[in-house]
């Protein structure tokens, strides 16, 4: 049996396979020391015109690194600090530091007023997008077997970012993004800034502002602060602000302190809070306060569609989160004021196609009635100027000429509810709380109800104004107005009326109306319908009644004895609308002792009177002077005057009687009326019909 030939003096196998392995691991490591050298010796400078064209070309802009390039090794400790140490952590990560980094603008992308080019390539946008001082990151080599760039810690040091969106939407901070999925994944966990600016121009927003930013040593809390600058729409835009130094990007549940303080034109806006998610704006929890010139200024600001107020200012949580497919924002338990009058409420915004819908609950304690004229344009010039809007109401016109912003009615759908306890009006107007249900749909506003509780009774009104049709702002509302008034007491209603305090007796009411317009007085001046108002039974002032018939004689024998009451039988009203024009058909208040009819018209397109009161006494009366009473003139300066005629025909009457036989002369002063018997079941019959009106721009067939 043969043998195998003796290896050499003193080797065995198990030694040779130990060499072997010795010499591989020599050449790994001579190979690992000499690229290592070479990373640390080679001058990295020169691969700057590769890395500025691959960056150029990722980022679809010109980039230039024009500093020097330095990489160096170190070891990640604030990865060990998390994770714990293990062996990895014996190798250390590629450390990248660039200085004077510059990103230019897109192609096309020209700032206001400058024709330079940009850095980078020929035929890009003017200036820089953005360009930093030194920007300085650490790279996990590890992660790179996974196809990842995973960067703990990302510093930018002196920034200063240009962005700016052009007429048509265009803009420099949307990125070209491939449609076929990324190769490679980003992992960046923290960001920190030092000292730098931030600038927006936004022509669709009529928008320029500039950010300072700096660093806070003396403050646990917030490590950077800002201070803010610029106009939106033509006016001043100031404030300033803090946050946190360290931006993490990966542990989503780190609250980021944010503070700011801003004013925007009349408008001031404090928040002070947290953001939890960043990278998607999300989780937002803040104190948000607001106060301004009016709460339709904040449209442009927020989007949302707020009414026309007074001065106002309200503090409350803000809390909100960004999702994939949507928003969601509440305003909980905000307070504040709105005029003279508070408010107080619970509001809610959610995203969603075709458009966001605003809902939730408002209440006062106590209302200002007058706070409510921004509403409809019914407050003074100077009150419009103080919030802010251009239409001015002509002099001597009554009706508000204030257009409403339909165009923006599309912008968001509302349901709101709002009710006000106690309402105070100047002139004691006895209202006293109010009810209404807003809901905002497609473009169409439906007040439904709208309740107001007045002088001992109520009116409920329903409301609809369609304003769909309006996006273009060319064509008008379509209107429609259904009011109704029970149990209203006359004495209540005029409570500053001396006369007033004896009577007795309810109104009750209705109206229906449509009509086609922009305006509160454009509305009534197109408005088509019916209104009607009756009162069954009850007493009024005898002196009311004196004076409404200018009987001299019995008002002075009132103001000498007293008043007393007076048996209302009826009073009955029924006016027919048509293209604005109120014509009388039934205008009657009848009496025990006297009737009052009226006739003529009231014009709401032109804002004039012609109205005739006619008094006729019952049974015989002694000294009666009564003669018609006219009405006439604008609302604003309504004109009541005797007719004069008549009362010269009685008087010379007298005269020419007295010159005959003196006894005579009384014949013309008496007044037999018209008798006992006015018809009022007939007119009461007629008045408790409902009134009608046709669809908006149509006028009733007679």
């Amino acid at each position: 049996m043969s043998q195998a030939a003796p290896l050499p003096s003193g080797r065995t196998p198990r030694a040779r396979r130990t060499k072997i392995i010795l010499a591989i691991v020599a050449v790994v490591v001579a190979i690992a020391a000499i690229a290592l050298a070479i990373l640390l010796t080679y001058d990295w400078n020169k691969a700057r015109p590769w890395l500025n064209a691959k960056a150029s070309e990722a980022l679809d802009r010109p980039v230039v690194i024009a500093g020097d390039l330095h990489l160096s090794w170190e070891k990640p400790a604030a990865a060990m600090a998390e994770r714990g140490r293990t062996w990895r952590d014996l190798v250390p990560w590629p450390h990248l530091v660039a200085n004077d980094v510059h990103v230019g603008q897109p192609q096309g992308m020209d700032a206001p007023g400058v024709g330079a080019p940009g850095v980078g390539a020929p035929g890009a946008g003017s200036g820089d997008m953005a360009k930093v001082k030194q920007f300085s990151f650490s790279l996990n080599p590890f992660a790179l077997l996974h196809k990842t760039i995973s960067i703990p810690v990302l510093r930018f040091d002196a920034p200063a970012v240009d962005l700016r969106r052009d007429k048509d939407g265009k803009n420099n901070w949307t990125f070209h993004q491939e449609d076929k999925p990324a190769r490679w994944k980003l992992d960046l966990e923290r960001v920190i800034f030092t000292k730098g600016v931030v600038k927006l121009n936004d022509a669709m927003e009529k928008l320029e502002l500039t950010a300072d930013v700096d660093t806070v040593n003396a403050d646990s809390t917030y490590g950077i602060s800002w201070k803010l600058h610029g106009t939106y729409h033509g006016g001043p835009v100031t404030g300033g602000g803090k946050a946190g130094a360290v931006l993490s990007l990966k542990q989503q549940t780190t609250p980021y302190p944010v503070q700011a303080d801003l004013r925007v034109g009349k408008t001031h806006i404090e928040v002070d809070g947290t953001v939890t998610k960043p990278t998607r704006l999300a989780a937002l929890d803040l104190r948000l306060k607001l106060s301004g010139a009016s709460m339709a200024r904040l449209y442009t600001l927020t989007g949302l569609l707020l009414p026309e107020t007074p001065a106002f200012r309200t503090e409350g949580r803000l809390t909100g989160e960004l999702g994939e497919t949507g928003s969601r924002w509440v305003y909980d338990k905000f307070t504040g004021k709105v005029g003279s009058s508070d408010i107080a409420g619970r509001l809610e915004y959610q995203t969603g196609k075709p458009r966001g819908k605003l809902s939730g609950t408002v209440s006062s304690k106590l209302l200002q009635f007058a706070d409510l004229g921004p509403l409809v344009g019914a407050d003074s010039n100077a009150s419009k100027q103080a919030r802010g809007v251009d239409t001015v109401q002509p002099a001597g016109k009554v009706l508000p000429v204030e257009s409403f912003r339909t165009e923006r009615w599309t912008a968001i759908d509302a349901d709101v509810h709002y009710a006000a306890e106690r309402i105070v009006r100047v002139k004691q107007l006895p209202i006293s709380k109010l009810d209404t249900h807003l809901i905002l749909k497609d473009g169409v506003l439906n007040l439904a109800p709208m309740n107001f509780q007045m002088a001992g009774g109520s009116m409920s009104s329903t409301i609809k104004l369609d304003g769909s049709a309006n996006g273009s702002g060319k064509q008008a509302i379509k209107a429609t107005a259904k009011v109704s008034a029970r149990h209203i007491r006359i004495k209540e209603l005029f409570p500053s009326i001396q006369e007033m305090k004896a009577t007795v007796g309810q109104i009750n009411g209705d109206a229906q109306l449509s009509s086609t317009g922009d305006s509160v007085a454009s509305l009534l001046g197109a408005a088509n319908g019916e209104i009607k108002a009756l009162i069954d039974e009850g007493t009024v002032s005898k002196m009311l009644l004196e004076q409404m018939g200018l009987n001299i004689g019995n008002i002075v024998l009132t103001k000498l004895f007293g008043d007393k009451q007076v048996k209302l039988n009826c009073m009955a009203t029924d006016f027919q609308v048509t293209n604005g024009l109120m014509q009388t058909r039934t205008f009657v208040v009848d009496t025990d002792e006297a009737a009052i009819t009226a006739d003529g018209t009231i014009n709401l397109a032109n804002e004039q009177m012609d109205l005739t009161l006619d008094p006729k006494t019952k049974g015989l009366r002694i000294f009666s002077l009564r003669s018609p009473l006219h009405v006439r003139g604008s609302f604003s300066k309504p004109d009541v005057s005797v007719d004069k005629g008549m009362l010269a025909l009685k008087a010379g009457g007298a005269v020419a009687l007295g010159l005959a036989a003196p006894a005579a002369a009384l014949l013309p002063l008496v007044n037999a009326g018209p008798g006992k018997d006015s018809g009022c079941a007939r007119l009461l019959a007629e008045a408790r019909e409902k009134p009608v009106a046709p669809p908006p721009g149509k006028t009733r067939r007679r």
